[in-house]
């Protein structure tokens, strides 16, 4: 017996190693092969949002370097939700790719408890596309010209201190300036960003954070007023406008929001580097670059891991402001 062990032992280990080496070489086979058809890539939302421009942009540049059509397919519904099940209802080979953005996969994840999906575990994060700032806008009736004129304001004035919004996305920096400046306000629910920010040119509102692209417009022809931009740095559309921090607010931290691309778990590790490796070469080409600044986004590019590290970061900071806040959705 004593020398029937040690074979056996060989056996299983040779066999193990077999196995090993087989998945490797198939792994491998897989990843030389793809894509052997055409990829594609969920929207979670309509045509003409912001997800769907980038995805539009980074499409036909990604075709180029993958040498298979690359084709989005809108399925809006559920906040996002609907794209990211239907993605991850396909066979995870890297021919369904989902194009998200933080509010429907970070602060989802961080509102609702039960999601059936999470960006960093049943999604593999590929690259950091593109992100962008937010304007905090306020009504022009009140003479209101800065922050801190703004947080004078609504303490004094409690019963018109209320905001729009039409997504977590703009209620969670709300109300993390309504905690650290001490203000009032209640959220008032508004279908787009562009009905929120009428409300505030109306003076239904007071004050509220939307994307630079709705709000330009309409503080050109002053019908807001735009107070400051989150983010490190002014937006050279609106250079005389200051960051939250230059406004005198240094400790609020309204991170950036942003659109990226994804894999569905189980993809093959190759598979996932080979499409990583084609992201970066389309984020590193300057037509692509410049188009996305031409729309507002500051284009990223930074690679899967990083990005990972960064939406995991998210999660946690806007799930501590939803626990401060008491907030529920």
């Amino acid at each position: 017996m004593g020398s029937i062990r040690p074979n056996l032992v060989c056996v299983l280990a040779c066999a193990a190693l077999t196995a090993i080496l087989t998945c490797r070489a198939s792994g491998q086979e897989e990843a030389s092969n793809y894509p052997n058809k055409p990829v594609r890539i969920m929207v979670g939302f309509g045509a003409g949002g912001g997800n769907d421009l980038i995805a539009r942009i980074v499409a036909p540049k990604l075709a180029e370097k993958l040498g298979q059509p690359v084709v989005v397919e809108n399925r809006p519904g559920a906040a996002g939700q609907l794209a990211v099940l239907y993605a991850q209802s396909q066979p995870a080979d890297g021919h369904t790719l989902v194009i998200g953005a933080t509010g429907q996969l970070a602060i989802a994840t961080a509102i609702y408890p039960n999601l059936p999906f999470h960006p960093t575990r049943t999604l593999i994060p590929l690259s950091l596309l593109g992100s962008y700032r937010l304007a905090i806008a306020a009504s022009t009736q009140h003479g209101i010209g800065s922050l801190r004129e703004l947080v004078a304001f609504a303490k004094a004035n409690p019963d018109k201190s209320n905001y729009p919004s039409s997504s977590p996305a703009f209620t969670i920096p709300a109300e993390l300036f309504k905690l650290k400046t001490g203000i009032p306000g209640q959220a008032i629910p508004y279908k787009s960003t562009n009905e929120m920010m009428l409300s505030i040119a109306a003076g239904q509102t007071l004050f509220g954070f939307a994307d630079p692209p709705i709000v330009i417009p309409l503080a050109q022809g002053g019908k807001i007023g735009v107070l400051a931009m989150t983010g490190p740095d002014r937006l050279p559309d609106l250079p005389n406008v200051p960051t939250v921090a230059q406004a005198g607010f240094e400790d609020i931290d309204i991170r950036l929001q942003w659109i990226g691309a994804f894999a569905t778990a189980g993809t093959p590790v190759a598979t996932v580097r080979k499409l990583e490796r084609a992201m970066q070469q389309v984020m590193g080409d300057p037509g692509v670059r410049e188009r996305l600044k031409a729309v507002a986004y500051t284009p990223d590019g930074r690679p899967g891991e990083e990005f990972r590290q960064l939406i995991e970061d998210d999660i946690k900071a806007y799930s501590d402001v939803v626990k401060a806040a008491n907030l529920k959705f």
